[in-house]
């Protein structure tokens, strides 16, 4: 008697699709900030480590969801988690921007008052890499806004698919 491979579960069309556009999608990105940081030598702030983890969760939630394993709820997590990729990225590109005040230990406020002891603790604690500062930008976009919108297309593609299926 020849052993039969049980037969696994085929997530239907619309969510096998909606997965790998997601999943795609925080891969190219992932890579993209990773190619920046290792091969372009932009050294990200805390904010940008911060927005590389939605996509990590995208593109395993993908995976998960593409082996079988309850597609639809791995649908959702993908909206989850691509809506907070916009979330970071909205709001890193706000503090870029100067719409609002960032986290102190991300952004530098030096204000020298006259006391060369505070403004020196004020430079020892004041990260190399500041989150307030534009350090790449395509057509006025910095990278995290580009990451904010480019994201919308993971919630989107996964919004899509749900409803289709």
């Amino acid at each position: 008697m020849a052993y039969q491979m049980k037969p696994t579960f085929i997530p239907p069309i619309g969510h096998r699709l909606g997965l790998s556009i997601a999943g795609g999608i925080s891969t190219i990105l992932l890579g993209g900030a990773l190619l920046f940081q290792y091969v372009g030598g932009l050294v990200p702030c805390s904010l940008c480590v911060w927005q590389r983890w939605p996509h990590l969760a995208v593109i395993i939630v993908a995976f998960i969801g593409l082996r079988g394993v309850m597609p639809r709820g791995m649908l959702w997590l993908t909206v989850i988690a691509g809506s907070i990729s916009v979330s970071l990225g909205s709001y890193h590109a706000g503090i870029e921007y100067g719409f609002w005040a960032g986290p102190s230990g991300c952004s530098a406020n030096l204000l020298p008052d006259g006391d060369i002891k505070a403004l020196t603790q004020q430079l020892l604690i004041t990260p190399l890499v500041r989150c307030d500062e534009v350090t790449w930008s395509l057509f006025g976009l910095s990278m995290a806004g580009w990451n904010a919108l480019i994201s919308l297309d993971i919630v989107a593609a996964s919004l899509i698919s749900l409803r289709r299926s």
